[in-house]
């Protein structure tokens, strides 16, 4: 799996301006469409708490946080599947990315032109998703065409066979508009058409880019119609919602000072960013997890996928950590913030020695022990 969050949306719907804020990394913006016609590409820093914790106890030379790659792919619109406004160089980027952060313009600014002259989040989500759908279905048909030539292979008509099948399944739901993640699929039927690179497989999680006022609003309890029509259509999609000022960000990024930021953010009601938990969803969404490493030399977050045993968690250090496995010495965030000092962990007995069978758990720290 990718890792990394392709930023799409209509034009002018905020991508670039909260690309910018997520990255600090500017991006270009303009009030026309298709300015973006190279995705920006900015490695952001996971927020994570823990790692802060850790380096306060350990006192580290330097402090190294788990990073998340977003791409600023360019706006989408009616017939972007076939070829218009560059469509066809733009879904190719999508098709790349692990996972789909989608803007929709939940704010009114007459300075602001939207490509349909109108504000209509569900509108505007139903023209994406009906582009992405038929882009895939033309993914489908060259698909279906290689599987049907390899059914004349004796050594590869088993496989075709399969494949036609979940072709099979998913095609209705392409036609009718739907995304291919509403199709249940086991993990074996997923890895059968991973090659594919289906754009509507991917997980998703639709981000509101809401005025100020529209912020307060819902950092207040209150109702946002826009933002309520977001959340309906998400719900029925089974995808999580994530509301955002992307003019705020952008501005909040931009202060230097500690006290200066958190007054700001007061003014919206907001303890932290509302990038955070964007950030945070979209490596949840990647089916990512962190273990730390830490010492006097180096405090660490390392990323791996969800499940992952020992010695394939050992490999984001280095492969050699992977081959010459030989133990990990493990205990939980939670521990070293109970007891302070790996000495007390150890005499509390929660200091554990796991194989190689050891599945990571988040939050573990872990210290390996390999030889090559």
């Amino acid at each position: 799996m990718a890792l990394n969050c392709g930023i799409v949306g209509l034009p002018n719907v905020g991508k670039s301006t909260i690309f910018s804020a997520l990255s600090s990394t500017p991006a270009e913006a303009a009030n026309y469409p298709f300015s973006t016609i190279v995705p920006n590409i900015g490695i952001v820093d996971l927020p994570d708490p823990r790692l802060t914790k850790l380096s306060e106890i350990f006192q580290p030379k330097r402090t190294i946080a788990a990073t998340v790659e977003f791409v600023d792919i360019s706006g989408l619109k009616k017939g972007s599947s076939k070829g218009e406004g560059l469509g066809n160089q733009f879904l190719s980027h999508i098709r790349e990315v692990g996972v789909i952060a989608h803007i929709v313009r939940c704010f009114d600014d007459p300075d602001v032109v939207h490509v349909s002259d109108r504000i209509d989040p569900e509108s505007d989500i139903e023209t994406i998703n009906i582009e992405l759908a038929l882009a895939d279905l033309e993914t489908l048909a060259k698909r279906r065409e290689r599987a049907e030539r390899a059914l004349k292979v004796k050594t590869e008509q088993k496989a075709s066979e399969t494949v036609l099948g979940i072709l099979d399944r998913i095609g209705p739901a392409l036609e009718d508009g739907k995304p291919i993640r509403s199709v249940p699929l086991s993990a074996e039927e997923k890895a059968a058409i991973y090659d594919c690179h289906f754009i509507t497989a991917k997980p998703q999680i639709y981000v509101c880019n809401v005025d100020e006022e529209g912020m307060k609003a819902v950092t207040g309890g209150k109702s946002c119609a826009y933002v309520d029509a977001v959340k309906k259509h998400a719900a029925a999609e089974g995808c999580p919602v994530s509301v955002i000022c992307g003019k705020f960000e952008a501005e909040l990024g931009a202060i230097d000072d500690p006290a200066e930021k958190q007054a700001f953010l007061e003014e919206l009601g907001l303890k932290e960013p509302a990038l955070t938990s964007l950030i945070h969803e979209a490596y949840g969404l990647l089916g990512l997890r962190t273990f730390f490493t830490s010492g006097e030399d180096e405090c660490r977050a390392w990323t791996i996928h969800a499940g992952d045993p020992a010695p394939k968690a050992a490999r984001a250090i280095h492969t050699d950590f992977e081959k010459g496995f030989i133990k990990a010495e493990v205990y939980t965030f939670d521990d070293i913030v109970r007891y302070g000092t790996e000495a007390k962990i150890k005499e509390a007995g929660k200091y554990r020695i796991e194989g190689r069978e050891y599945v990571v758990q988040d939050g573990d720290v872990i210290f390996f022990k390999f030889n090559v």
